[in-house]
């Protein structure tokens, strides 16, 4: 489990390289204080994306992307010195200072508008019909591995607010129309559809 506070920005050490369980291995490099919180198996959240740790050393961190997360996610668009957010995964009695985050993308949405306001930011992602029931206003969702707060909705679009700690701590702050990230939906959101469904109130 994650809270879409990103620790830091890792970079991508060498190209993604086949593995030989069928799957693709990616080479982060980052900070060795991100690696004393990290050992062979655990959880780290890139970009998003909760993956498990194959190899490690001081400053490196070695995750295999499976075939699902190739197809559901865009890390399998990365390249040598791609920047990606990390994220520890949360430990017992630490802060949870943004929401519920799992890990587990839901699917890929696209940048449609982009307004730089001075040191702020504010970013519109197309909505398609099968997430509009997940998002509401001031709800809360993940793009990219960040925790962020609906600001507006529309029909087939929402917006995020970016502060400048936020441009200044993930990648968020290249982002552009026509780009594409990670999203999850407040997994609360689908435990209460799925209520809804399973007691009749909606249509499956």
């Amino acid at each position: 489990m994650f809270t879409g506070i990103v620790r830091e920005r890792g970079w991508l050490t060498a190209p993604p390289q086949p593995s030989e369980q069928g799957g693709v291995l990616l080479k982060v490099g980052h900070s060795e204080e991100l690696t004393d919180r990290l050992e062979i198996g655990a959880s780290l959240a890139v970009s998003g994306v909760c993956l498990t740790l194959v190899e490690m050393a001081p400053g490196l961190s070695v995750v295999e992307l499976s075939p699902e997360t190739l197809a559901r996610t865009t890390l399998g668009s990365l390249g040598h010195g791609s920047k990606v957010n990390l994220e520890p995964a949360l430990t017992a009695g630490e802060a949870l200072g943004g929401h519920w985050v799992q890990g587990h993308v839901d699917g890929i949405l696209e940048v449609v508008g982009r307004r730089d306001l001075e040191a702020h930011r504010e970013l519109e992602l197309g909505l398609p019909e099968q997430y509009q029931a997940f998002v509401v206003e001031k709800g809360s969702v993940t793009l990219d591995g960040v925790s962020l707060t609906v600001s507006q909705l529309h029909a087939s679009s929402f917006e995020v607010a970016l502060i400048p700690h936020t441009l200044e701590a993930t990648t968020l702050d290249a982002l552009k129309p026509g780009d594409r990230v990670n999203f999850e939906v407040d997994v609360l959101a689908k435990y209460v559809q799925r209520a809804l469904q399973v007691s009749g109130r909606i249509d499956p």
